[in-house]
């Protein structure tokens, strides 16, 4: 096909940041996108309003049935998601192929807009157990799928063992809005080695881990946990057990406007995620994001963590409290490693990461999809 190809994304993106994407996408003169997303964004922090505007698109925001940020049982209040009129060539629909809004969404295009190459994406590293309802659901999207993206390599390998054969390929799905996370002035205690996690306090982000680890490194190391969730009492008795209290500082969540104020004050971000039978880690955003703002970052080797780190950070086997602390001690006692992480970090996500590397890929995508190009990914 030749001229404007015209998108209907559809995503449930809660801040300004993750929609950089969209706007470099939609400067392009060869694209035309239209944006369907949710009227508000509501989770366990609270409920805020989603820009009604973001530049270069299109934007419609729906009402939702369910927890928005439900990724499987939410769905969207519309029967046609405007295809009628935006008439696109592209549907990309950020939804899980097991989820409801993804049924919803082949229906749609069955209904409004058959001829549109339908995207789907998903971030499941794990190939779990399902009732029979939901592999209906499951198998009715990966039939309809004309290319899902993944967030990892091993999501990937779990659409092939589902039966998927079609276009797969590794792209995030968001950015890093370097705009908004970049290395500004550092503000360290010299005192004070400070490390720092952010992210949901559930019991699969290994934190006891992380607390852990820091009570081996006795006085002059500071751990900050930016965020909030159902393991915060239990985490908070841990530190007292360990008798470090003193030692830990509770910070609410921020937006990720503020986060680079605070990963300016932190010598090393650490994700320290735990696998379960039915999850390991997808993705860890604050790893590129602290790497974005140039901090050093540590990791367990639990799912996608090694393939985001790369040489550019270092890995511990998760559940090892002594291993963590030992890479978090090497980290303490040498400021040339400290370094050589923080500009390696800085330089992977600016090569793979970037809202702007996101964008170009993901366009390149729907060209070759539009076109008939795409070769299946192994």
């Amino acid at each position: 096909m030749s001229g404007v190809i015209r998108v209907l994304h559809v995503a449930r993106y809660r801040a300004p940041s993750m929609e950089r994407k969209l706007e470099l996408m939609a400067a392009r003169p060869d694209f035309s996108f239209w944006l369907i997303r949710p009227a508000e964004w509501q989770d366990e922090y609270g409920r805020k309003p989603v820009n009604p505007v973001v530049p270069g698109c299109q934007v419609i925001r729906l009402p939702m049935l369910g927890r928005v940020n439900d990724p499987h049982r939410a769905l969207y209040r519309t029967l046609t998601f405007r295809l009628p009129s935006a008439r696109p060539h592209i549907i990309h629909a950020e939804e899980e192929p097991d989820s409801l809004a993804a049924l919803q969404i082949v229906l749609a295009r069955r209904l409004f807009a058959p001829r549109a190459k339908l995207i789907l994406h998903t971030w499941q590293n794990v190939n779990r157990p399902k009732r029979w309802y939901v592999w209906w659901v499951t198998r009715i999207s990966l039939q309809e799928a004309d290319a899902i993206l993944c967030a990892n390599q091993e999501a990937i390998w779990v659409l092939r063992e589902m039966g998927y054969g079609g276009p797969a390929e590794v792209i995030p799905p968001i950015g890093v809005d370097t705009r908004v996370f970049r290395p500004l002035e550092r503000r360290l205690d010299p005192a004070t080695f400070r490390v720092a996690y952010a992210g949901r306090f559930v019991p699969e982000k290994g934190l006891n881990t992380l607390l852990e680890a820091v009570a081996r490194l006795g006085s002059g190391v500071e751990l900050w946990l930016i965020g909030d969730g159902p393991q915060r009492t239990a985490l908070q008795a841990l530190a007292r057990g360990l008798g470090i209290s003193d030692r830990v500082r509770w910070i609410p969540p921020v937006s990720p406007e503020q986060m680079p104020e605070l990963l300016a004050q932190v010598n090393v971000v650490v994700l320290p995620s735990r696998t379960t039978p039915v999850w390991k880690e997808q993705f860890g955003r604050i790893l590129v994001e602290a790497m974005a703002c140039g901090v050093p970052v540590v990791g367990s080797d639990s799912g996608a963590i090694p393939e985001v780190i790369g040489d550019a950070g270092l890995i511990f086997p998760e559940g090892d409290a002594v291993a963590l602390a030992e890479r978090l001690r090497s980290l303490r006692e040498s400021h040339e490693l400290c370094h050589k992480l923080a500009e390696q970090g800085h330089k992977r996500v600016a090569s793979l990461y970037r809202s702007e590397v996101v964008a170009e890929r993901t366009a390149n995508f729907y060209q070759q999809l539009c076109w008939g190009e795409i070769e299946l990914a192994a």
